[in-house]
């Protein structure tokens, strides 16, 4: 498969994932005419450094959630080797721009500047020159079970 063909139904499961959960664990509902936003990040990291990337997250995403980074879950695959290196992470947002203020405001952090540092160092995969990292921001659908 290619890897966009992967991407594709990495994102259909994760995305079936969170409607399981959303019935799962209690959230609150947002009205219809939320300018409510998810964000889906997916880093790939050089090979056998997940562990050490998923490490960091474990630590900075106190800061994150102190800024008011609501974090719906972390992934990480499970026994497909064409996702070995890959960490996943789905955050809710009240809105754009309250995503831009929120992590703005967490990457001004020293200390988050300094997970950042230890990521980008050797752990994070580079292509072209470039962090490997998708990020897509999504809107729910007016019949989510998750808004």
């Amino acid at each position: 498969m290619t890897k966009s063909i992967v991407s594709a139904i990495a994102i259909v499961s994760f995305a079936a994932g969170s409607l399981v959960s959303a019935h799962l664990t209690p959230h609150v509902q947002a009205r219809g005419d939320s300018n409510r936003v998810f964000e889906l990040l997916m880093y790939h990291t050089r090979p056998g450094r997940e562990p050490a990337l998923e490490s960091i997250f474990r630590d900075a995403s106190v800061l994150m959630a102190k800024h008011g980074i609501d974090v719906v879950g972390y992934w990480v695959p499970d026994g497909d080797p064409a996702w070995a290196d890959t960490f996943v992470y789905l955050v809710a947002h009240p809105s754009r721009e309250d995503a831009k203020r929120n992590w703005d405001a967490v990457h001004a952090e020293p200390a988050m500047k300094e997970y950042v540092k230890q990521a980008a160092a050797d752990i994070i995969e580079k292509v072209d020159n470039k962090y490997h990292v998708d990020e897509v921001y999504m809107r729910p659908t007016d019949y989510s079970a998750m808004k």
